[in-house]
């Protein structure tokens, strides 16, 4: 009797792993999530998303508390009265957090070019490296 394993244990176990079918995990299978760069130089922290196909008043990029949401939508309309009709829409939306102090003083630098939207985020003096000395006696 004291090899049986609770029947209750195993559910838990197997309630942790993902379902192929949560909303999610479904859009990290659907959706490349490559689209999305993020890396820090000396001065900048620098955000770079694939927005290819969309327009730039189609794109609203908000940050708040250190998250940067990137949201947008394009749609597409086609038609030939005697022929066809075609509608094509789609979104996407990009959720991520900020690395670093980011200097609030300063507005960051937004650009799109080649269907990549990059945003450029100025470091706080307080973020950047200091070079430390030693004290000689």
């Amino acid at each position: 009797m004291s090899n049986l394993v609770p029947f209750g244990s195993m559910l838990s176990t197997l309630n942790r792993w993902p379902s192929i079918w949560d909303d999610e995990d479904f859009q990290l299978l659907s959706s490349s999530q490559n689209n999305l760069d993020v890396y820090e130089t000396k001065n900048e922290v620098v955000v770079k998303a694939s927005v290819a196909g969309v327009n730039e008043d189609d794109i609203d990029v908000t940050f708040e508390r250190g998250v940067l949401w990137i949201q947008g939508k394009s749609e597409q309309e086609k038609k030939d009265e005697e022929k066809y009709y075609s509608k094509s829409s789609w979104s996407y939306s990009y959720k991520v957090a900020v690395p670093g102090l980011i200097d609030h003083s300063k507005e960051p630098e937004l650009t799109v070019k080649n269907g990549v939207l990059k945003i450029v985020f100025a470091k706080s003096e307080a973020s950047k490296p200091k070079k430390l000395s030693i004290k000689k006696k």
